[in-house]
């Protein structure tokens, strides 16, 4: 880290937290846009940021599970990485980033579920919150939060997708909401989930990674219908991490699942470090090169593939 960065690797990282540095590294780098992509079931902004105007556009996002906030810090310092070097006209990790910026478009969603993130990290009182009541009863009346996955109203966002949706629902057998595993009463059911989907269809993107925190491992397989060139960009990814590839998992409804499924196109989850989540900030560190460098590798294949 360095002194005069603007996002902060130390302690939680909430909405409030991104919504500011956001602010701040607009100011400082005028060249990256914010667009709002919709809001979460309690209000709060879905921010999607733009950098670059190349083309070839591919898309990050991160924190569709509460309790794996930290992957919205991991974007977030990429972010200002990126934004550093290209500012600067210096190289990222020998990539000339300034070049790759005006070949690609970077799209990057940093907390899809910000109303988990915030119950995660500090619950919350009776009085200002409706969903009280509902959250305490589907948490089995504990206020404990640590496990929870899903948005406000008990659905998993990650089951959301129309996708084999009903196979999932079957699948997850639960019957209402629940921390985590509920795929909802149908598909995109919640605002979270629709703000992705819409947003995903109103781009063109070549390439697609959801950051996760569990396992150290890349999906990158969806029932036979991605395509050859996942294959060589997931052996990359392998390289660069030291992460396991996965081709298939009994799984359907989830984002990157259902971004093969309708597009065709590289899709994946990362499943970044290990341990019980939420991943605490001191692991950051040694997971960040990681992670770093798939990103990096990601928007290297899309430039020279397409360039």
């Amino acid at each position: 880290m360095q002194d005069h960065d603007i996002v902060r690797v130390q302690g939680g990282y909430n909405h409030g937290k991104m919504m500011n540095d956001l602010d701040l590294m607009q100011q400082a780098y005028p060249e990256m846009g914010v667009i709002h992509i919709g809001r979460s079931v309690l209000g709060r902004s879905i921010p999607a940021v733009r950098i670059g105007t190349g083309p070839r556009e591919i898309h990050f996002n991160g924190a569709f599970h509460a309790n794996e906030w930290i992957t919205t810090l991991l974007l977030m310092v990429f972010m200002e990485r990126v934004l550093q070097a290209s500012h600067s006209k210096t190289p990222l990790d020998g990539m000339d980033i300034e070049k790759v910026l005006k070949e690609i478009t970077l799209w990057i969603v940093p907390m899809v579920n910000p109303d988990g993130v915030e119950l995660v990290q500090y619950g919350f009182l009776a009085d200002n919150n409706p969903y009280y009541r509902a959250v305490l009863e589907a948490n089995k009346g504990s206020t404990n939060f640590q496990n929870w996955k899903a948005n406000i109203r008990g659905v998993d966002l990650n089951d959301q997708f129309p996708a084999y949706w009903e196979e999932e629902y079957r699948r997850r057998d639960t019957d209402g909401p629940a921390p985590l595993n509920f795929p909802g009463p149908f598909p995109l059911s919640e605002p979270e989930a629709q703000a992705m989907a819409n947003f995903t269809l109103e781009h063109d993107f070549e390439l697609v990674i959801a950051f996760h925190t569990q396992g150290e491992e890349i999906y990158w397989g969806y029932r036979k219908l991605e395509p050859p060139e996942s294959k060589n960009i997931v052996r990359q990814f392998e390289k660069v991490s030291g992460y396991k590839a996965i081709q298939y998992v009994d799984s359907d409804a989830g984002y990157k699942d259902w971004f093969i499924y309708q597009c065709q196109r590289p899709g994946f989850t990362v499943e970044c470090g290990k341990g019980q989540n939420p991943l605490p900030v001191k692991q950051f560190w040694s997971i960040w090169p990681k992670v770093k460098n798939i990103m990096l590798a990601s928007m290297l294949f899309v430039q020279e593939f397409n360039g």
